[in-house]
């Protein structure tokens, strides 16, 4: 039994509604990005997210009286978490959904479990069990086997489902240098909503930069869903889930944080199916469940980081 487990019924309750929340956020981001990418290059509907995000962020920090007086250790936490979280990241996530389907970039992003755990035991010191490190390398033979299927079924070949997967995987572990930068001592230093902002508006410059580079002056797209999908991923999957989702991870640690990335693709591929036309295969459908299995066999690992 797990320290969370023997938690008073408000405490667990404190993680477990933002936990759900985030969750449910998250399982739905994966299908609106994907329509974010249909006209507007990535990197600049990125950049417009943060922008949103970062707006309105800074608004309820300044609500709530957050100092947004960082000093030069805040303010240089802040633009890593900016360059790890709001601009490699999702760069790479938003890039992924170009090669394959956003269930599977989500499916496969659940192994952000993974580096959690091995990032959280090098740079913290917590230690990881056995049935954890067991559940995660069943986890990634699921993996293997989802990107055989879509090998097969992708006319282009082989190619366009690999380079699909590398990116997702780049996201993941610049997501996981992220999570456990949150989890120091040196994040708990600073307010959080405050420094959230910054970094987001800091992720968003960066972004803007890139997309000004690679693809030339900004481009918006003035169509009623590509605008209310800026706002929903800019306010609810931005400003409102990563705060929720840093203070579970600050309570939780990385590794059982990354837990909510086993639900996740369930929501992200129930809606793949019904909106993209994702067709399970017996291989697929067998990749999905050896994944789900090896991340639930991690989950229910005994105290995997002490």
């Amino acid at each position: 039994m797990s320290e969370f487990d023997t938690a008073p019924r408000s405490t667990r309750a404190a993680v477990l509604i933002p936990f759900a929340i985030v969750t449910l956020i998250w399982g739905s981001t994966w299908l609106v990005i994907r329509d974010q990418i249909s006209v507007v290059p990535a990197t600049w509907s990125v950049s417009y997210r943060f922008l949103v995000g970062g707006l309105a962020m800074g608004a309820f920090a300044l609500a709530r009286r957050e100092s947004f007086r960082l000093g030069t250790t805040g303010l240089l936490f802040a633009a890593g978490i900016g360059l790890f979280q709001f601009v490699l990241n999702f760069n790479f996530v938003y890039h992924a959904e170009g090669y394959i389907t956003s269930g599977l970039v989500a499916v496969i992003f659940a192994m952000l479990l993974i580096p959690n755990a091995g990032f959280a035991r090098l740079f913290l010191g917590q230690r990881m069990g056995r049935q954890l490190l067991f559940g995660s390398a069943i986890a990634m033979a699921g993996a293997a086997l989802l990107f055989v299927h879509e090998a097969r079924v992708d006319p282009a070949g082989p190619a366009r489902a690999l380079t699909g997967i590398a990116l997702t995987i780049v996201a993941i572990l610049s997501a996981s240098t992220a999570n456990v930068m949150q989890a120091t001592k040196t994040a708990k230093r600073f307010p959080m909503h405050a420094t959230l902002s910054v970094a987001m508006l800091i992720g968003s410059a960066l972004d803007a930069i890139i997309a000004y580079s690679l693809n030339g002056p900004p481009v918006f797209e003035m169509r009623t869903g590509y605008v209310l999908g800026i706002l929903y991923l800019g306010l609810f999957a931005s400003a409102l889930a990563f705060p929720l989702y840093y203070r579970v991870l600050r309570a939780i640690g990385p590794a059982k944080a990354a837990y909510s990335s086993v639900i996740v693709p369930v929501i992200a591929m129930s809606l793949s199916t019904v909106f993209e036309g994702y067709r399970w295969s017996l291989l697929a459908g067998a990749g999905a469940a050896v994944t789900a299995v090896g991340l639930v066999i991690a989950l229910k690992a005994r105290r995997p980081n002490r």
